[in-house]
């Protein structure tokens, strides 16, 4: 019997292998702050000659108003400024506006010569009746 025991002990103790012992999770739970009138200002500019790359933004947020501009070359060699404002009486408002980065001249009208169709005179043919 004994040796039954002790077999049964060595085969329980091969089969149960190597238990490692499983993470434990403990639930903190984390504050965020909240800041009931925010305020900050950025701005950030690119200018790469290389690419061509070239922009710029300016923002400002005190409380519940924001206002702000940015520029960018659109892909028609314009610059387009947008600046904007938000607020809670008047919603979001932008006003956008495009500038050519090259001057423009007016656009002159082409003078069209035409060759008149030469003038060509004969003499009217002449239709002579005989009489027999």
């Amino acid at each position: 019997m004994m040796k039954f025991l002790i077999a049964f002990a060595l085969v329980a103790t091969v089969s149960a292998g190597l238990l490692v012992p499983q993470p434990q999770y403990h639930y903190s739970k984390q504050v965020e702050e909240y800041d009931a009138h925010p305020r900050y200002q950025f701005s950030y500019g690119v200018d790469d000659k290389v690419t061509g790359d070239s922009k710029s933004q300016y923002e400002e947020r005190d409380g519940d108003v924001v206002h702000g501009h940015y520029s960018l070359i659109d892909a028609d060699g314009f610059k387009r400024t947008v600046h904007y404002t938000s607020d809670p009486h008047n919603g979001f408002n932008a006003v956008v506006n495009r500038e050519p980065l090259v001057k423009v001249s007016p656009v002159v009208p082409v003078a069209h010569y035409t060759h008149e169709p030469a003038v060509a005179y004969h003499h009217a043919p002449e239709y002579h009746q005989h009489h027999y």
